[in-house]
């Protein structure tokens, strides 16, 4: 049986537009129940300036009280290489942090408005935060946001977004992940991406994609990129999400609508869907709204005789 990596992104990009202040212990709540759906890759929080992003401003004590987890993987997201040092030192005598989460931004206007850098600032500064993760023994994985279009710039070249990446892996990322960070890609142009980057890159390098489903086609999107060759995808329980920095952003593909076409296609992802359908209720309850994933809604495909015999 074919199967995926997922990387659940809830704690982190799912909360961090909401305006809705979300505790410390919720948001550790949250990071056991996605352990226990399943998830073996989370990206728990972001270390970034608080008065940038103020949902992010418990970062360093949901990373000094992470759960025991054996064989599960978290990821703290960094901008900068302040991030990266926050990330390692508070996960002193804690369970701490795995992977350090950097990003890139494709071009110089969204690098400006996300991160105060051009393009090539940006280099420079994830060459540093790689070299930095990898010394304290971290992973360092790169997203390179906008990857599909800018919200300043519009269109980007995909030949400038593939040079990028060859930058960052020769830097030593250890992952690659291209973004839809606005939500404007369709499946031809992120499966020729994708193909694309497996030629340039390399076949067994790791590729990810983040997608966003701000036009409703996050998950043929997804299923672009699987035909493609990619097997690592970022999702966000609930659907929720967005970027502070990007206007216009919505959420995150689903995590449950990832399982659902995946596994009804035979395809493992590790999750179990009831679980998570199941901590939809709970973080919808969290939240005080429901939220926009539609698998959350209408629930699990069961045909008549499975629920007779339920």
């Amino acid at each position: 049986m074919d199967s995926i990596d997922l990387i659940e992104v809830s704690p982190r990009d799912g909360l961090q537009n909401e305006s809705r202040a979300v505790s410390t212990a919720d948001k550790l709540l949250l990071i056991e129940r996605l352990v226990a759906i399943g998830a073996r890759r989370i990206e728990v929080t972001s270390f970034i300036n608080s008065r940038r992003v103020p949902q992010m401003a418990d970062a360093d004590a949901v990373a000094a009280a992470l759960p025991d987890a054996p064989g599960v993987s978290f990821i703290g997201l960094c901008l900068n290489e302040r991030g990266v040092e926050r990330a390692i030192a508070s996960s002193q005598g804690a369970r701490g942090i795995d992977e350090v989460g950097c990003v890139m931004v494709a071009t110089d206007a969204f690098g400006i408005a996300n991160q105060g850098q051009t393009v090539p600032q940006g280099l420079i500064a994830n060459r540093a935060m790689i070299a930095a993760a990898n010394a304290a023994g971290r992973d360092a994985q790169v997203t390179i946001a906008g990857s599909f279009g800018c919200p300043f710039e519009g269109p980007v070249d995909p030949d400038r977004v593939l040079g990028i990446a060859e930058e960052l892996a020769a830097f030593g990322a250890r992952e690659i992940g291209f973004a839809d960070t606005i939500g404007v890609a369709v499946p031809r142009q992120v499966g020729a991406l994708i193909e694309q980057a497996r030629r340039r890159l390399g076949n067994e390098f790791p590729i990810r994609v983040h997608l966003h489903d701000t036009r409703g086609m996050a998950p043929a999107n997804a299923w672009a990129a699987y035909e493609a060759g990619c097997r690592i995808f970022d999702s966000a329980l609930g659907g929720l999400g967005g970027c502070p920095f990007a206007p216009g952003a919505a959420g995150n593909l689903a995590t449950e609508e990832l399982v659902y076409m995946f596994e009804r296609a035979g395809i493992a992802t590790g999750i179990a869907l009831e679980d998570a359908l199941a901590a939809n209720r709970w973080l919808a309850a969290v939240m005080g709204k429901a939220l926009p994933s539609r698998v959350g809604r209408a629930g699990n495909f069961t045909t008549q005789k499975q629920r007779e015999s339920a």
